[in-house]
């Protein structure tokens, strides 16, 4: 199992809610997620995406079924503005952040740059 920050398991976890074509339960969302978090870590983060009100929740039998409540791409580029607007050298975290971008990743960003993405 591959250990990583709360805060991108919580990112990953309302990816794949965005993704989904409806509600999902906790054991839908384990199954979505990559590196096999335990199936309380992710009730947890859903819990606790739930209390931040990024998500909705229904009851479903004796669990809960999950959906986001907030527009995912608006709340990663909220984050990665505040980032950069709270970094001491915005220029030098752009120049790093697009050196680590990978080919796909590069030419989207060149796509977007250019005015031809979509959304």
């Amino acid at each position: 199992m591959v250990r990583r920050p709360l805060g991108q398991l919580e990112a990953e976890v309302l990816a794949v809610l965005a993704s989904a074509q409806g509600e999902l339960s906790p054991a839908d969302v384990q199954a979505r997620l990559s590196g096999h978090p335990a199936y309380t870590t992710v009730n947890t983060v859903l819990s606790r995406l739930h209390g931040k009100q990024f998500v909705s929740r229904a009851r479903r039998g004796r669990h809960f079924a999950y959906r986001t409540v907030v527009d995912e791409p608006r709340l990663v580029a909220d984050r990665m503005c505040d980032h950069l607007r709270y970094a001491s050298d915005p220029c030098h975290a752009l120049n790093q952040f697009v050196r680590s971008l990978n080919p796909d990743e590069e030419q989207l960003l060149r796509t977007v740059l250019d005015g031809d993405a979509l959304g």
